[in-house]
């Protein structure tokens, strides 16, 4: 029992570094621009990704992009109107996968992120970068640890990435006119991602949480980043690209 609490501890705290990285880095910077990272902080992240997730930023960027251009109709890669609840929460990372393979997808749609020498080098080698992650596990906390660790932590990210599009689409409030929604709860555990109609409603906006007692965890990372100059925040306050429409009671 103490290796099986031990090892859902650790595979907590990678997921959530994950997490964190994923919204930050991947979503909020290299997706929507709504913030500027800098070199050194951006290169932290690919690298926290790689060893985490060993996802390659054009291609989820890509996918993602594709998301907000047809939210939940035909052409939405991961929608759960269209693919049903189930689908997306259990097999998200198979609509992302096929979503990759659809030729030109990524040349298109993430075109300004186009691999560089870190990427040719280092980063798109996926299992050379999850493999390293699992080493340094073993290395700092054993093989059983290790092992046990990695596997929980691939289920916690994988089922925390299809709650945010499954549950993100379905259940929750929807203050503004979209379709996505928003639960606190989710938001705790998913960096502020469970804030999903404030992003639809705002996506360059750096800051998910846009009204009272909102939870937005990776807000005061970001803004410990812009106090010590290592990021730079691309609007003041929120553009909206739906108008506004305020039901604080909606539910999906």
């Amino acid at each position: 029992m103490h290796l099986f609490l031990k090892s859902l501890l650790l595979a907590f705290v990678v997921t959530q570094i994950a997490i964190f990285s994923t919204t930050i880095f991947l979503h909020r910077a290299a997706s929507h621009r709504a913030l500027k990272l800098s070199k050194p902080v951006s290169l932290a992240f690919r690298t926290i990704i790689w060893l985490t997730t060993g996802i390659k930023p054009r291609q989820w960027v890509a996918v993602h992009r594709v998301h907000h251009a047809y939210t939940d109709v035909p052409g939405d890669p991961h929608s759960p109107v269209l693919e049903g609840f189930t689908a997306i929460q259990l097999a998200n990372v198979w609509f992302y996968r096929r979503a990759i393979r659809t030729p030109g997808l990524v040349e298109r749609y993430a075109r300004d992120l186009a691999p560089d020498r870190y990427d040719k080098a280092v980063f798109d080698r996926t299992y050379v970068g999850l493999g390293l992650g699992v080493v340094i596990l073993f290395l700092v906390f054993g093989w059983e640890v290790a092992l046990l660790a990695a596997a929980m932590h691939t289920v916690m990210y994988l089922g925390l990435s299809g709650a945010i599009n499954a549950i993100g689409h379905s259940f929750g409030r929807r203050p503004y006119a979209n379709l996505a929604t928003n639960n606190n709860w989710l938001a705790l555990i998913t960096a502020g991602e469970g804030l999903h109609n404030n992003h639809h409603a705002a996506p360059t906006s750096a800051k998910m949480a846009l009204g009272p007692r909102q939870i937005d965890l990776a807000w005061p990372i970001i803004r410990l980043l812009v106090i010590t100059k290592q990021a730079t925040i691309r609007h003041r306050e929120p553009k909206f690209v739906n108008p506004v429409r305020i039901n604080k009671g909606s539910f999906a």
